[in-house]
């Protein structure tokens, strides 16, 4: 992957392995999620009003262009959210699930 970001500094700290849309990414301790991603590929996420790309906006936690979801459905911001070692993140809302009522 070629991220839209080239880390130049603190390249010393530790790696954490994560995965984003299935793939292993390497982050170092202490990145945001959107640090982690903006340098492993070259968007956050795409839109919901389009075929356009979402890279993040404010970086600071008050817009809303960010928004990222674990593999099990629970939506992150990823300006706000530190990497945890093996993060799995799905840049698409996963789609609702629906109690099966049918017995």
């Amino acid at each position: 992957m070629s991220g839209r970001f080239v880390r130049i500094g603190e390249t010393a700290r530790a790696t954490v392995e994560l995965t984003i849309d299935g793939e292993h990414v390497a982050a170092l301790a202490g990145d945001t999620l959107l640090t982690a991603m903006l340098c492993s590929v070259r968007h956050v996420r795409q839109s919901e009003f389009g075929n356009e790309r979402r890279a993040g906006f404010c970086l600071m936690g008050a817009c809303q262009d960010c928004w990222v979801w674990t593999a099990d459905g629970e939506r992150l911001r990823a300006c706000t959210t530190v990497v945890e070692a093996g993060m799995r993140v799905v840049t698409t809302q996963p789609e609702a699930q629906w109690a099966n009522l049918a017995s």
